[in-house]
């Protein structure tokens, strides 16, 4: 072979990496770049917390106890960090605000994972601010959004191939979930099921180590311990099975309902600037936390006021009509922030007013963090369409394997009621539709993206002079070993020509040679991106190049994707 890559001085170690890294294979390298990529990951989430606590710590005598402040103050708050949120917006482009799950998997779609640099440092102010000024915002979706830019800014720098940044995408998301709630099991099948949406090994094992490497340095950082430690043991009995029942069909109706407002504020209000927007937010959520403060801020005030036992059925309703209203105002209008903290708030508080309900008109003796628990693993299922990943989020933020068979059946329940009965989908995918952003991947496409063009390129070739195009005679005495022949042209500008003997020479006959003019792209694209180059002809092939468009390092043709799609393999 006399191409660029002959020389074994140029064969780097770098080169070897992006090529292993092409195929749909678990390795040593991509476990390794995962948990690098778990650790910048974590990092980041540290310092997402520590920010929003440092903020926290001038104006409150424990974080997010909002009750400390007057009612003036707790109107003025959010205002106030809505206006710090602009202004920094204003700096790095209105333009860049779009943040969070649904751009996680909109980035996905159209880039491979990899985020703007703008995106991100808006994702992180802005969140910050709109965490510490008692907005009704999670903190899950900032660190699904730090966590993709991380990782994948390690594979956009080594400039590896998209699949492989694809990968380490979905390992700095689990990473930053982990690292978020001490989570590791739920933050993997967050991500396989509703990041990823398949289950692939070579996917799987190396989110895995990534979520383990965020659960470990946050454990280190903060201690073992989930921040939802007030759960008891467990009491629910086979007695209570029906009031689950009851439970789960009315959280299938709220998430319905919950679903379809926040949609419907997100494409009304489209038509208004941005800073009407935030200013209508803050007014809302300042107006609202005046009058019930627990509804501010996470859902760790809202969930742990409810759970008291002595709060009054109607009380509780109030609390949980406020957070609803709160978090589709701030959510709907583009406030930055999560949307999963909330959804557990509103459930745990669903699931506590049921019981409460329960308790005074039936005279049961239910335990209120129970419900919770049921109400929090019912209503994430229903909303976000994710029944696997809201069960192991409430084993593991309980530390019960006792709750499974109870929130299995609140589970089930309601994303039955909400998507047989009212036709609910995730969130995440409503907001994406309603907002215009490609997420979807056609059969054939999500197929070919597990595997990049540079693992099953063709090497073996041999560049010829343009004088090869008018002289045939010796031509198949130029190949051997079944190099391909590959005319390059300099001028006007740089292009290739695979030559292909279709008959040979008869007597005086030259050859007969089939001339096929290649068509380039990066080594870095996935086999989907060639076959979007070839699939309106069927035939042909691409070259693939590294920096410059004349440097030709190997040669993909369609017959090779098309045996992939038919066989599983390439070669």
């Amino acid at each position: 072979m006399t191409d660029y890559y002959a020389n074994p001085s140029t064969m780097t170690l770098l080169y070897s990496l992006k090529k292993h890294l092409a195929l749909p294979k678990t390795s040593w390298q991509i476990c390794l770049l995962a948990a690098i990529g778990g650790v910048a990951s974590a990092g980041l989430i540290i310092l997402f917390t520590a920010s929003i606590d440092f903020i926290q710590q001038w104006y409150l005598p424990q974080k997010e106890d909002y009750t400390s402040l007057d009612a003036v103050s707790r109107f003025d708050l959010p205002i106030i960090g809505a206006l710090l949120i602009l202004l920094f917006a204003k700096l790095t482009g209105y333009k860049y605000l779009r943040t969070g799950i649904p751009f996680v998997l909109h980035r996905l779609k159209v880039a491979h994972g990899v985020i703007p640099l703008r995106n991100t440092l808006n994702q992180f102010v802005g969140s910050v601010l709109a965490l510490a000024s008692g907005f009704s915002v999670g903190r899950e979706g900032p660190a699904v959004h730090l966590g993709a830019a991380c990782s994948s800014f390690i594979g956009s720098f080594l400039k590896l191939p998209h699949n492989a940044i694809r990968t380490l995408c979905a390992c700095g998301i689990a990473a930053g979930i982990s690292a978020s709630f001490n989570t590791p099991l739920a933050a993997v099948i967050f991500v396989m099921e509703v990041i990823m949406r398949e289950y692939k090994v070579h996917v799987f094992i190396p989110v895995m180590i990534a979520s383990i490497v965020g659960s470990l340095i946050t454990s280190h950082t903060y201690g073992p311990a989930h921040k939802f430690e007030y759960f008891n043991k467990i009491t629910i009995v086979v007695g209570d099975y029906p009031l689950l029942i009851m439970l789960g069909i009315l959280l299938g109706i709220l998430a319905f309902a919950f679903n379809r407002y926040l949609t419907l504020i997100i494409k009304h209000s489209s038509q208004f600037h941005i800073i009407s927007r935030f200013l209508f937010a803050a007014l809302i959520t300042g107006a609202l936390g005046a009058a019930v403060p627990h509804a501010m801020g996470t859902d760790l005030t809202a969930i742990a006021f409810a759970i008291d036992g002595n709060v009054h059925y109607q009380l509780l309703l109030g609390l949980l009509l406020a957070k609803l209203i709160m978090t589709i105002v701030a959510l709907g209008l583009g406030v930055p922030g999560g949307i999963i903290g909330p959804i557990l708030s509103i459930g745990a508080i669903g699931g506590v007013s049921a019981a409460a309900i329960a308790n005074h008109f039936f005279l049961q003796d239910t335990l209120i963090t129970d419900y919770a628990l049921m109400g929090m693993a019912g209503f994430m299922a229903a909303t976000l369409n994710a029944p696997l990943a809201a069960l192991i989020a409430v084993v593991e933020l309980s530390n019960q394997l006792e709750i499974i068979i109870p929130a299995m059946i609140v589970i089930t329940t309601a994303s039955l009621t909400s998507g047989q009965f009212f036709n609910n989908r995730s969130i995440l995918v409503m907001q994406l539709e309603i907002q215009g952003l490609i997420y979807r991947h056609p059969p054939i496409e999500k197929s070919l993206l597990r595997i990049g063009a540079m693992g099953i390129m063709q090497e073996n070739f041999r560049l010829l002079d343009p004088e090869h195009l008018s002289n045939n005679t010796n031509f198949l005495n130029v190949s051997t070993n079944n190099e391909l022949l590959i005319v390059k042209e300099s001028s006007p500008s740089p292009s290739f020509t695979l030559l292909q003997p279709i008959q040979a020479a008869l007597n005086d006959t030259p050859p007969i040679i089939k001339q096929q003019k290649l068509i380039p792209l990066s080594y870095q694209a996935t086999l989907a991106e060639a076959y979007a180059l070839l699939k309106d002809t069927r035939d042909g092939g691409v070259y693939l190049y590294d920096g410059a468009e004349d440097n030709i390092i190997g040669v993909l043709m369609f017959v090779q994707i098309r045996r992939y799609l038919i066989e599983g393999k390439a070669n």
